[in-house]
């Protein structure tokens, strides 16, 4: 219900054909890789899954600082922090801690809502969430959910070596979900989504 009123708020009345084909798979906790371009709809699919499932699994006892249950990871600055800001509309009405790390931000204030609040969901650029990482900030061994959103522009950018690293901190595939999405899907796309992923459904748009 808290879902659903803040997806009345946003006037979302119809899925677009992303979530209509992403959505009945992941929330029954299937891997899914997506081919769709910025603006499609994916970024509500993938929260809409990550929200869904926090909300009907709740903690039960307080979360240590800096373990999210959720991970999703973005190419660049502005992709993530429109990714928080649809994230916290979306969970509007649950509380569920929403944070963002990114790069060419100030680190300190990131710093402190990453040990003061608490963390369901985080959005990062590579970067800067290894900067964390190396810092003993962040844990990852509590990811149930893993999303990497447009791993094209990640493999162009020279990030891989950096996913890859962050990826191996989550738990194993088997123990994980994870969402893979991708603008194009040629063989270099296609061996990171069969390395990260466990048997997943395919979506082209």
């Amino acid at each position: 219900d808290p879902l659903l009123h803040a997806i009345a708020d946003l006037e979302f009345t119809y899925c677009t054909p992303i979530q209509s084909e992403v959505l009945p798979c992941a929330l029954a906790d299937y891997d899914v890789t997506g081919q769709a371009q910025t603006g499609t709809g994916k970024t509500a699919a993938f929260l809409v899954t990550i929200l869904t499932k926090i909300w009907e699994e709740p903690d039960t006892e307080p979360r240590a600082s800096g373990t999210p249950r959720a991970l999703i990871l973005a190419p660049t600055r502005e992709l993530a922090l429109q990714i928080e800001s649809d994230a916290n509309d979306l969970a509007k009405y649950m509380d569920i801690g929403v944070q963002c790390v990114v790069g060419g931000m100030d680190f300190q204030k990131q710093l402190d809502k990453i040990q003061n609040e608490t963390l369901h969901l985080l959005v990062a650029t590579p970067g800067r969430l290894l900067d964390f990482m190396n810092r003993r900030k962040i844990n990852l061994r509590q990811v149930e959910v893993l999303i990497i959103d447009e791993a094209d522009r990640m493999l162009d950018m020279g990030f891989i070596p950096d996913v890859r690293r962050i990826v191996y901190q989550t738990p194993h595939k088997r123990s994980r979900q994870t969402l893979f999405f991708s603008a194009t899907f040629n063989d270099d796309v296609m061996r990171l989504a069969g390395s990260w992923t466990l048997a997943p459904e395919h979506v082209a748009i």
